[in-house]
C-alpha cells in the first residue's frame, strides 16, 4: 500500500503475518469518552469479559497479525468530535502493522470531500463508514459524491451491516435505526454505480445476511468481513459460500475491541473448512483486497 504524505517505517514481511484483521476501532477525540459506553452494550450482546488494557498495537503483534484501524464520525447524530490525525499517527508507530483508514460525517458535504482528500493525504488508502450511528443510507444519490471521489483516489471502503451492539438493549436502542444496516439496496446501489470502488461489507450482515451473500457474490468489486460475531454463530448461509463458492470474498475482522481478536480465531480455528480456505479468510484476501501482495 502507498502512503502518499506518510514516513511510516515498515518493517513487516507479509509473508510471515499469519493474520490480518480488517476491522479494529480505536477512539479518538470526544469519542474516547464513549467507551465505557460501548463495552457495556457489547457486553450484553457478546458476553465479552472486560480484559486488562493493553496497546492496539501488542494486542496484533502477540497474534503475528496485522489490522486495519480507523474510528467513525459521526458529528452530526452524536455531537462528538474524531480525530484521523491521531488515527494515522498511531498506525505511524506501529512499523507498519496498523493500517489507517479515515472517516467522515457523510452529512458534512463539501468539508467531507476535503476531509476524503487530506486523509489520503495522511497516508489513509480507506475510509470507514457506519450507517446505524451516521444515520444516513449510502445509496441516496446525495453522497455520491463521497463514493466518487473514493472510487477517484483508489480508496477501499467500509460500510457497516446488519444490526449493531451499539445501543443493544437500551430503551429504543439510543434512538438508532437498524434500517440503515440493511445491505439491500443500498450496498448493491454503490457497487453497481462505482464499479472500480472497492467495498468491504462489515459484519455478516445479519439478519440480511444472504442479501449480503448475493451482492458479493454478483458484484466483483464486494467482499465480506465476518467481525462482530463469534464464529460458531456466523448464519449457516455465510459459511456455506465462504467455504464452497467465494472463499475469495470474505475476511477476517474482529471489532476489536468490543470483541477481543485472540478469542475470534480460537473460534474459528474450530470450523471445519476446505483446504485453503482458512488462510484465504485469515490473511491472503485481505492483503491482496489492500495491494500489499501481487
Amino acid at each position: 500500500m502507498s502512503e502518499t504524505g506518510s514516513t511510516t517505517t515498515n518493517d513487516i514481511d507479509y509473508s510471515q503475518i499469519e493474520v490480518f484483521d480488517v476491522h479494529a476501532h480505536v477512539h479518538t477525540g470526544d469519542r474516547a469518552k464513549q467507551t465505557q459506553q460501548r463495552n457495556e452494550d457489547a457486553r450484553r450482546l457478546f458476553g465479552s469479559q472486560n480484559e486488562a488494557p493493553k496497546a492496539v498495537v501488542d494486542v496484533y503483534k502477540d497474534l503475528n497479525g496485522m489490522a486495519v484501524i480507523f474510528d467513525v464520525d459521526s458529528e452530526t447524530t452524536t455531537g462528538l468530535k474524531i480525530s484521523n490525525d491521531e488515527v494515522a499517527d498511531l498506525a505511524r508507530r506501529s512499523n507498519g502493522r496498523l493500517i489507517p483508514f479515515g472517516s467522515v460525517d457523510p452529512h458534512k458535504g463539501d468539508e467531507a470531500l476535503r476531509e476524503v482528500e487530506r486523509c489520503k493525504g495522511l497516508g489513509m488508502n480507506g475510509m470507514k463508514f457506519q450507517p446505524i450511528t451516521q444515520g444516513f443510507s449510502p445509496g441516496k444519490k446525495r453522497f455520491f459524491p463521497i463514493w466518487d471521489l473514493c472510487q477517484s483516489l483508489g480508496m477501499v471502503v467500509i460500510f457497516h451491516t446488519g444490526v449493531t451492539a451499539i445501543g443493544n438493549g437500551a430503551p429504543g436502542g439510543r434512538g438508532l435505526h437498524m434500517k440503515y444496516g440493511r445491505p439491500f439496496p443500498a450496498i448493491d446501489d454503490v457497487a453497481a454505480e462505482f464499479p472500480t470502488l472497492t467495498i468491504i461489507a462489515a459484519h455478516p450482515g445479519w439478519p440480511w445476511h444472504e442479501e449480503l451473500v448475493a451482492i458479493a457474490r454478483h458484484k466483483g468489486n464486494v467482499y465480506v468481513d465476518l467481525s462482530g460475531w463469534s464464529p460458531k454463530y456466523i448464519p449457516e448461509t455465510t459459511l456455506r459460500y465462504m467455504n464452497s463458492i467465494i472463499p475469495e470474498k470474505f475476511l477476517f475482522g474482529s471489532d476489536y475491541p468490543l470483541f477481543p481478536p485472540k478469542r475470534w480465531l480460537e473460534e474459528f480455528g474450530q470450523l471445519t473448512l476446505k483446504d485453503g480456505v482458512r488462510t484465504k479468510v485469515l490473511r491472503d484476501n485481505a492483503l491482496g483486497l489492500l495491494g500489499l501482495v501481487k
